[in-house]
Order: structure tokens, then C-alpha cells, then sequence
């Protein structure tokens, strides 16, 4: 069975080779960006497969080896060590070929915003801007910020598979703390929302210019020199679907152009996953709920020093540890979680 399964990919891995280097599918850019997403998603099989490979032909090798020269200690030890870990790899092949979120290996936009809470949910919001960001640089990522002020923040995480690593961050995010304005103690429960979208590509979601109405204007926030007396600022409406994106941070017109464009096309894909899988992938809505203190993905608890994470049940201590960026238990545990998940789904089907 799994031999088989060693052959499937590594078939298909070679064919993704070829075609990476075919110049037809390298002339045309929507098939070869198609092909590179397919071949860096396959790349870690390949490597498992590989693997499993030298461990059967080591495991092979020292059984005949055995046979001929009766018993040895070191060869006996690399069998054991090569049918120990051919176990462990037929587990990890059969995982790397489960179904995954075609959207993983993407950058994402995450936008945070307060909840409920008044001015203890904008620091708040303010707490989980840094704790990502941080988060992000840990993990190898290239956090670049788009649009920050009046306690919202919208940011971009670069890096191959920042989607399957932030996608577990969405959601309504609870704290429990007296605010630094609290003159008698009194512990506050404020919330903030976090929405992680995967960054579309300019192949990924068709934008016909004719549906857009872009309206710019003079930035009425803090900046450098020229920011609040030119009409840099620049807003836009995807008419089709009422969806709005203002960008005011850049000095010029066509920075921030860019930057709305890309906050707008990972919206309209996010929106269209939505529509197309309302069963697997849930739209904004449904991701960051309503920021209501009862809809809640994790507890940050000030008083006690812990965080919960309610989908997983799972409680770390030392919360300004966390929110300091070291979140890996908590995403560790989420990760694990969907893996179990999906290796259920998939033994179902199968």
C-alpha cells in the first residue's frame, strides 16, 4: 500500500519537474504558476518518499547481510533503526498526501480590530498587532504592515506557508485584565477580532477595472512631510460586492493604491472560497464572528497568568510570554489537531 503510494508521488513529482522547465508552460504564466504551487506542495512528500526509499533499500541490505554472515550487532542495530523509522515515515507519507488546504503555502493579510470593550479592546487589539508580528519574525516570516491606526490594523505575513501557520490565529480573541484606566481594580473582559485571509495572487481572482470606483483623498492621520497636504490617500469600491479598501499610510498615491489593491484581492478570494466551499472554508463573517464576548477562540486571563485555547482545550501559563510572540504550544497543538482531524476525514473516505 504504501509502495504504491511512494510511486504515485514520486511520479508525479518528476512530471512537475519537467514541466517547470518546459518553456510552453513557462510562457504561459497561469499554468506555470498552477505548476509551481502543485510542485512546492508535493516537495515535502517527495523528500518523505526519498527517505522511505533508502530505509527499505538499508533495511534490505542488512537482512542479506544477516543471512549470509549469521549474527552482528551493528546490523542488526541499522535493521532495527531502518524498520523503526520505515514506520514512522509510512505514518508521515500518508499524512503528506492527506488533502490540505490549498491555500497553505500562501502569504496571508490579517486584519485585527477591537471588539467589545470600548478603549481596553483598541490596546488589545493593539496587544495581538505585536504578539503576531513577533510571532511572525520568530517563525521565519516577513511581517509588512499596511494600514495601522485608531486601534485597526491591517498587515501582511510573507513567507512560504505563512496561511497554514496564521490560519489557526482567526477568530474572536478574549482578554481578562484590569485596564491600565481602572482606578479600583476592577478586572475588565474586553475582545478583539482577528480574520487571516490568504493573499491572492493577481491570477488567483479576475478584477475588471470597470468595477472598481477609486476616490482618492488627503490623509487626515499623523505623517512625514507632504502626507496630509497632497491627496495621496486612496479609497476603493468593488462596486459588484460593496466591498471597500482605504490605504492613507504611504506618502504617494500609488503605494497605497497597491497596498488596497492587495488587501481587496484577498478579500474577493476569500469571499469566493466562501461561496465555492461554504462548508469547508468560512467567509470573514464566520471566521471572526461578531465580537461578542461569549464568541470566543482564546482566553487570555491576566489575573490567573493563562491562556486557553477553546477549540483545542488546551491552557499555557505566562501571559506576557505569549503575547510576546512565543505562541508556538499554542499553534503547535492546533496544528495537531488538524492533522488528526483530517486523518480521520480521509480514513473515512477511505
Amino acid at each position: 500500500m504504501v509502495e504504491q503510494l511512494v510511486e504515485q508521488i514520486e511520479t508525479r513529482f518528476a512530471e512537475l519537474e519537467r514541466e517547470m522547465s518546459d518553456p510552453e508552460v513557462i510562457a504561459d504564466r497561469e499554468r506555470y504558476a498552477e505548476v509551481g504551487r502543485a510542485y512546492r506542495e508535493l516537495e515535502g512528500a517527495a523528500r518523505l518518499a526519498a527517505e522511505w526509499r533508502k530505509a527499505t533499500d538499508d533495511a534490505a541490505g542488512a537482512r542479506e547481510l544477516l543471512v549470509e554472515g549469521g549474527d552482528d550487532s551493528e546490523l542488526r542495530e541499522l535493521l532495527e533503526t531502518s524498520e523503526r523509522r520505515l514506520a514512522e515515515l509510512e505514518e508521515e507519507i500518508r499524512l503528506a498526501m492527506v488533502e490540505r488546504d490549498p491555500n497553505d503555502a500562501k502569504d496571508v493579510i490579517v486584519e485585527v480590530r477591537p471588539g467589545t470593550g470600548g478603549e481596553e479592546a483598541g490596546l488589545f487589539a493593539a496587544d495581538l498587532f505585536r504578539m503576531l508580528t513577533k510571532y511572525a519574525e520568530r517563525r521565519g516570516f516577513a511581517p509588512e504592515p499596511l494600514e495601522v491606526g485608531d486601534g485597526h490594523y491591517t498587515f501582511a505575513i510573507k513567507g512560504d506557508g505563512a496561511y497554514s501557520v496564521f490560519k489557526h490565529e482567526g477568530g474572536t480573541h478574549r482578554v481578562q485584565r484590569v485596564p491600565q484606566t481602572e482606578s479600583q481594580g476592577r478586572i475588565h473582559t474586553s475582545t478583539a477580532t482577528v480574520a487571516v485571509l490568504p493573499e491572492a495572487e493577481e491570477v488567483d481572482v479576475a478584477i475588471d477595472p470597470n468595477d472598481l470606483q477609486v476616490d482618492v483623498y488627503r490623509s487626515s492621520g499623523p505623517g512625514g512631510q507632504s502626507v496630509n497636504t497632497t491627496d495621496s490617500a486612496v479609497r476603493i469600491t468593488h462596486k459588484p460586492t460593496g466591498i471597500v479598501v482605504a490605504m492613507q499610510d504611504e506618502k504617494s498615491q500609488l503605494q497605497n493604491r497597491e497596498k488596497a489593491m492587495r488587501v481587496l484581492r484577498a478579500r474577493l478570494y476569500e469571499r469566493a472560497l466562501a461561496e465555492q466551499q461554504a462548508e469547508l472554508a468560512a467567509d470573514r463573517r464566520a471566521q471572526v464572528g461578531t465580537g461578542e464576548r461569549s464568541e470566543k477562540v482564546r482566553t487570555y486571563n491576566f489575573p490567573q497568568d493563562r491562556i486557553t485555547d477553546h477549540r483545542v482545550n488546551v491552557t499555557v501559563h505566562n501571559v506576557e510570554k505569549v503575547l510576546g510572540g512565543e505562541l508556538e504550544e499554542l499553534t503547535g497543538a492546533l496544528e495537531a489537531d488538524e492533522r488528526r482531524r483530517a486523518l480521520e476525514a480521509h480514513a473515512a473516505e477511505t
